[in-house]
């Protein structure tokens, strides 16, 4: 039996129908609890995004793995383990699942920037002069140039704890990066008031870069708050500028900054 848990990091990710959004599309088919006061995390001990616990048929925790990878040897104990339950109708063969490719594992051999977030409580390489002003809405400049995982904003934002929101349309966001990948994790500040937005990069349509979640003119729309993949990119990786441009459609955006990896790994406990 599988049981998922989910244990969120942030306050927009303790909303159930966001949770309930998520299971349906990813087609989750096991139950998943939903453990906003980390009393699940805090009893195991765990550190992780994601965590994997292995617990035989007595009850007994025989293996675990944190982050990603690892799925082959993953399978081989759940194989085993229910072949110790009685189970003699185990195929031993390992199966190949159909990923979507906004999920295909980040491609660590051209990863050189790292996850990042744009509230001030945890954010790293602010170049916008004169940093974050918390909680109070302010115009924000970018930098005459960014170096490699310096983030920048212009336009006028308010810098919360956990989150940036758009005050007015036509904000921006860029950060130089190297990697395959650029996720996002944002979404309408107000629930049912999608936001059109376009993502550039070195300031032209990403065309075949795009993610799956733009076109090849780079044009989006958060309908949702969750993760967006705005850019993939084919070999070879290089150093590049992303400039997400959020525009008139809404006048409050919510947003926080999850690069480069399609989840979490080795966060530290709530």
């Amino acid at each position: 039996m599988v049981i998922g848990v989910h244990a969120p990091e942030f306050a927009f990710e303790k909303n159930v129908g966001n949770v309930r959004w998520a299971v349906a599309d990813m087609r989750i088919g096991y139950p998943v609890a939903v453990d906003s006061e980390h009393v699940i995390w805090r009893a195991f001990n765990n550190q992780y995004w994601p965590a994997l616990y292995f617990i035989d048929s007595q009850g007994r925790m025989r293996h675990h793995h944190f982050g990603e990878g690892g799925y082959e040897q993953s399978e081989m104990i759940i194989q085993e383990l229910l072949a110790e339950a009685g189970n003699g109708a185990i195929d031993r063969e390992l199966v190949s699942a159909q990923t979507p490719r906004r999920r295909t594992d980040a491609d660590w051999r051209n990863l050189k920037s790292g996850e990042n977030y744009v509230g001030y409580e945890r954010t790293q390489n602010l170049a916008s002069p004169g940093g974050a002003v918390p909680d109070k809405p302010r115009v924000y400049q970018p930098p005459a140039m960014l170096r490699l995982n310096e983030w920048a904003l212009s336009g006028e934002w308010t810098l919360k704890q956990e989150t940036a929101v758009l005050t007015k349309p036509n904000g921006r966001i860029a950060y130089r990066f190297h990697a395959r990948d650029l996720h996002l994790v944002m979404g309408p500040a107000e629930s049912g008031s999608p936001v059109k937005f376009r993502v550039l990069i070195d300031g032209q349509p990403p065309g075949a870069a795009h993610g799956t979640d733009v076109d090849e003119q780079g044009e989006g729309t958060a309908t949702q708050q969750r993760m967006y993949q705005l850019i993939r990119q084919q070999n070879p990786i290089a150093d590049g500028s992303s400039r997400s441009s959020f525009s008139l459609r809404a006048w409050r955006f919510f947003i926080h900054v999850r690069l480069n990896t399609r989840r979490r790994c080795c966060g530290a406990a709530p």
